[in-house]
């Protein structure tokens, strides 16, 4: 009439005190264990069978066993009670209730009573710390269990080398939890949940990614726009100032090249921001990279015209039959069609598509574009870091060369800027996680455009508004003979 757990704990207990001399010497302990299936007649039967000494179910009759029960455990169904209750008062046997008047059940660690306040054993007590003796003494035995229970949210951890009741308790690793006391194992929560901080219900994972609402979206778009504002600004001068030196001796359609794309440069970072779509996938890393290699492109070809410039000063050199527009615009065409072959490659073997990382973050769902082709994402890259080496390394040759307004100074410390932008980026953009991985792959698209931006044109506007005066003939002549 109890558990099966407690059952078995008793029946190891009876056996280790009879098995031990040293806890009741000349005594052996005997039981009969009796189940009622929640049947009042078999209840009754079980108990009348314990108090009958002989064979047949006879109260008061002493034939065979010569002592009568020492203690009476049952189950704590209040109706069980009631019925065993009704028979073992007359014969003054102790049972649960009856026990508790005259003796305490005692925490293991036996100290407290182990019992709640409706008079029943709770949920941890083991049941045979007690033995009573012929002298009606209470005296304590070892723990049948040597562990305390363990709780909901942890597992039991079994000590090497010891019995299998003698147990450690763990809480769940991360993602698993228990929902039962003394689990011999946790539950892995599903891909879309998580483990609560107690370890004892599975839970759903936020869905996050870069939203125009975080503040780092809201960050990042202010000044997305306020960039692509500036570079519109510089624009709108150039065109008005199309006819002035200045914006002559720097290749003028170069120019208006350079700012269109560092313009879309600016935009297409807001590609990168907010809920990821397979439109938005496709577009994102196709438009950066085709965007930014026609940048570097007409950076490339604006260092070449300035060198081949130089050149064609010389007496008998042929190389100014080479300048003109043509050159420029084969440049920046062959050096982005080189691109465009790389990104189509791209889209026809595995391009870009929306995807959810579930095993990133442990309690987040992030959603993000999967580049698709890892391969194709770096070659793509590597290619506007070739163009970029080849830019850097051809303007800081050229950049003592006398001529007028010679951009080479300011296109190989734009250079500098963008390249150290992303050589650092590699190794930032695989230590990060989630959202913060298109966080800094944005911010590296516009500190890198800024840095183009701000060091080829910024000085040019300052001299076009602020100083028209420098914005001469005669003085692109005196700068030409000062060989600056």
């Amino acid at each position: 009439m109890v558990a099966y757990w407690n059952l078995l704990s008793f029946m190891i207990a009876i056996h280790e005190i009879n098995q031990d001399p040293g806890i009741s010497p000349n005594i052996t302990l005997g039981y009969d264990i009796y189940e009622n299936y929640f049947d009042a007649s078999m209840t009754y039967d079980a108990t009348l069978d314990l108090l009958s000494p002989g064979r047949a179910n006879v109260p008061n009759y002493h034939c065979g066993r010569e002592k009568k029960p020492l203690v009476f455990i049952e189950g704590v169904n209040s109706d069980t009670s009631l019925q065993i209750s009704t028979m073992l008062g007359t014969y003054k046997i102790p049972q649960f209730h009856r026990f508790l008047s005259d003796f305490q059940f005692y925490n293991a660690s036996m100290g407290g009573i182990y019992l709640d306040e409706n008079g029943d054993l709770t949920a941890d007590f083991d049941l045979v710390n007690i033995v009573m003796l012929p002298n009606d003494s209470l005296h304590t035995i070892p723990h049948s269990r040597c562990s305390e229970s363990c709780h909901i949210g942890d597992v039991k951890v079994i000590r090497e080398g010891e019995p299998l009741c003698c147990y450690d308790c763990a809480p769940c690793v991360k993602g698993t939890v228990s929902t039962v006391e003394d689990a011999n194992h946790c539950t892995k929560c599903l891909e879309d949940q998580h483990s609560n901080k107690d370890r004892d219900q599975c839970v759903p994972k936020i869905i996050t990614f870069l939203s125009y609402e975080d503040y780092l979206g809201i960050l990042l778009s202010f000044f997305t726009l306020l960039f692509s504002l500036i570079t519109g600004l510089v624009l709108g001068i150039f065109i008005k100032y199309s006819g002035t030196p200045i914006v002559k001796a720097n290749n003028r359609d170069l120019s208006y090249t350079l700012l269109v794309s560092l313009f879309f440069c600016f935009l297409s970072s807001l590609l990168f921001i907010g809920q990821p779509g397979k439109a938005t996938c496709l577009l994102q890393q196709i438009a950066f990279v085709l965007i930014f290699s026609v940048a570097v492109s007409s950076l490339l070809a604006k260092t070449i015209t300035v060198v081949l410039a130089f050149l064609a000063t010389k007496p008998g050199n042929r190389v100014k039959k080479w300048l003109g527009k043509t050159l420029a615009n084969a440049v920046v065409l062959s050096c982005s069609s080189v691109q465009v072959v790389i990104c189509t490659t791209w889209l026809g073997i595995s391009p870009p598509f929306p995807d959810s990382d579930m095993h990133s973050q442990p309690t987040e769902i992030i959603l993000q574009c999967n580049v698709g082709s890892s391969a194709m994402f770096y070659g793509a890259l590597g290619y506007m870091g070739f163009l970029a080496a080849i830019c850097f390394t051809v303007a800081f040759l050229a950049r003592k060369l006398p001529g007028a307004f010679n951009e080479a100074k300011l296109i190989t410390f734009s250079m500098l800027v963008f390249c150290s932008v992303w050589v650092s980026f590699v190794p930032t953009y695989l230590s990060t996680k989630g959202k913060y991985m298109v966080a800094v792959q944005v911010f590296s698209m516009l500190a890198s455009s800024a840095g183009l931006l701000g060091c080829i044109f910024i000085p040019k506007c300052y001299i076009i508004v602020l100083r028209p005066d420098l914005n001469t003939k005669e003085h692109l002549t005196t700068k030409t003979k000062d060989g600056i």
